[in-house]
């Protein structure tokens, strides 16, 4: 008789343990970047402030982010989630780069967005430094709001709309292709 409530304890007990393994979140981990990194893939990736990181045909499985003061350079890398900077020095995404989800750049220096494919939006606000959006497909919007140098928006196709606003020069460019509507400094490009 004890012999048969202890397997059937042990079953239950078994039972609920493997049930807390099998529903635990995996966590993916954060790379650290400076200096160049190559062909490689990491999950989640980190430029710290301060430092340059030059990416070349990386794959990141989730986000990049880019501290205040750092740089980033990326091209034909892959992104399945966002890369965010806030307060950077300058950051380029390019050379037939693919990020899942926005590019988003704010309170930072110069910023250039050219030749990649975006899932999400392009938003980049209050940089100081030249804003370039060049040879982009965007499915989402282009929203570029008071940046205070330089902005030229060129030749992307963008599914959703294309703003600009309270930025601190005059936005030139042309040839953009948009699904929605273009506004404010942007209308006529």
């Amino acid at each position: 008789m004890h012999k048969i409530k202890l397997t059937v304890a042990g079953a239950v007990l078994g039972g609920v343990l493997g049930g807390l393994v099998a529903t635990a979140p995996a966590f993916a981990d954060t790379h650290t970047c400076s200096g160049m990194m190559r062909a490689v893939s990491v999950d989640n990736l980190r430029v710290p402030k301060g430092v340059t990181c030059t990416l070349l045909g990386t794959h990141v499985g989730g986000n990049v982010k880019v501290g205040q003061d750092a740089t980033l350079v990326a091209h034909k890398v892959r992104v399945h989630g966002d890369i965010q900077a806030e307060g950077a020095r300058s950051m380029s995404v390019a050379g037939g780069s693919t990020v899942g989800g926005n590019i988003q750049a704010k309170n930072g220096g110069s910023v250039a967005v050219t030749s990649t494919r975006v899932d999400g939006d392009i938003q980049l606000e209050d940089n100081d430094r030249h804003v370039w959006v060049e040879r982009n497909r965007v499915e989402g919007d282009i929203q570029l709001k008071k940046n205070h140098d330089g902005l030229l928006v060129s030749r992307n196709s963008v599914n959703e709309n294309l703003q600009c606003e309270d930025n601190g020069s005059r936005v030139t460019g042309g040839d953009n292709t948009v699904g929605g509507n273009k506004e404010g400094q942007c209308r006529h490009l």
